[in-house]
């Protein structure tokens, strides 16, 4: 293993001192975060990065995972340079209190972070970004989910067939907000790579900042590997000043290399990556024991459901854990169980113990 001395994009947390506190859009006893980080300038990060002919290091918006617990945990610790929250939908969050606190909570450690929307009009997309722009770096517009049920509220990847529209919402956010709202459009591609290749054009020219493109067709598997060809294309044919960013296939260190060197990409995206490993882009092959550690504290304190936890917990500890143990581990029904499996087996450190946080691989096994 080897690990890259790369700092996180901020200064981590001192472990000995509470957290602060988390902060949502409705909460009128909390104000919009005014500086460092969630409101970095993600475009000089983009710029900077370049300048030191590296890409960024990107986590993927992940349905229910990117959550702020784990958000925290790959910045502030594992050299992620930008994170994005899972897709919101915009109709939902511009009219339910509930689900503006379900989908979206910050606090002043975490960032820089983009809002990624699912939205099938301007109108949606306009509102929904209304409410959350104080509050993060940059906005999304996502045209790549393929779940069907989305698709057929006009969200996601359909819109990959629906290039006016999403140049609509592309023109309309930039319109209403200027250039204070940086703005990403997540794009699939297309079996004829001229199509994507022109929709990219069309997006860049309609006012989009950064480009995201997930190597893949509308209903290909991950495991039909990611087109690199497919990106590199849409990074030769959309102005420099418009970042291109690599989605797909990016399990390690190397590979974020490989992707960058292929497509010339600005950054690189993982997802299911980091879902395994969230130390990644950090160098390590595999998850260190200290980032179990580093996201029980934050799960604790910020709140997650059960199951999403559980989920992470079993996907991170692929390297730590026997098959068997993972598996026992998936029974458990509540927190207290969860807890009382790890507690059994490992002397799990705790927020402010000695030596939290500082384990990198044998776990503390009892």
């Amino acid at each position: 293993m080897t690990v890259q001395h790369k700092p996180p994009a901020t200064v981590t947390h001192d472990s000995s001192t509470p957290l602060p506190r988390a902060i949502t859009v409705d909460d009128p006893e909390t104000l919009p975060p005014t500086g460092e980080p969630c409101k970095t300038n993600i475009l000089s990060l983009f710029a900077n990065a370049r300048s030191a002919n590296r890409p960024l290091y990107i986590a993927a918006p992940m349905v229910r995972y990117t959550r702020l617990p784990f958000r925290l945990l790959m910045q502030r610790h594992f050299a992620v340079d930008i994170t994005y929250t899972p897709m919101m939908i915009a109709r939902e969050f511009k009219n339910s209190k509930y689900a503006r606190m379900a989908d979206f909570s910050t606090c002043d450690l975490d960032g820089p972070v983009v809002a990624q929307f699912g939205a099938p009009n301007a109108e949606d997309l306009i509102e929904a970004t209304d409410i959350v722009k104080a509050y993060v770096a940059g906005v999304g517009l996502n045209c790549g989910c393929p779940i069907k049920e989305q698709n057929q509220e006009g969200i996601g990847a359909v819109l990959m067939g629906r290039i006016e529209t999403v140049e609509s919402m592309v023109r309309g956010v930039r319109e209403k907000f200027g250039r204070s709202v940086v703005l990403d459009v997540k794009i699939r591609i297309h079996a004829d790579l001229d199509r994507t290749v022109e929709f990219a054009k069309r997006i860049a020219a309609a006012g989009a900042d950064i480009i995201t493109v997930h190597g893949r067709l509308h209903k290909q598997r991950n495991s039909v590997p990611a087109s690199l060809e497919a990106i590199r294309r849409v990074r030769e044919a959309v102005p420099r000043e418009v970042y291109v960013v690599a989605n797909g296939d990016c399990f390690l260190a190397a590979d974020a290399k490989k992707i960058v060197q292929v497509t010339g990409a600005d950054g690189v995206m993982a997802a299911r990556g980091l879902l395994q490993n969230p130390a990644l882009f950090a160098g390590y092959e595999r998850t260190p024991w200290k980032a179990v550690e580093l996201f029980w504290s934050y799960a604790m304190e910020y709140g997650s459901p059960f199951k999403n936890t559980q989920y992470l917990i079993v996907e991170m500890t692929q390297g730590l854990l026997t098959k068997q143990e993972r598996a026992d581990l998936r029974l458990a029904k509540n927190y207290q169980q969860m807890e009382e499996w790890l507690d059994a087996r490992f002397i799990l450190k705790r927020r402010g113990e000695v030596g939290f946080a500082e384990k990198e691989f044998d776990g503390y096994r009892k």
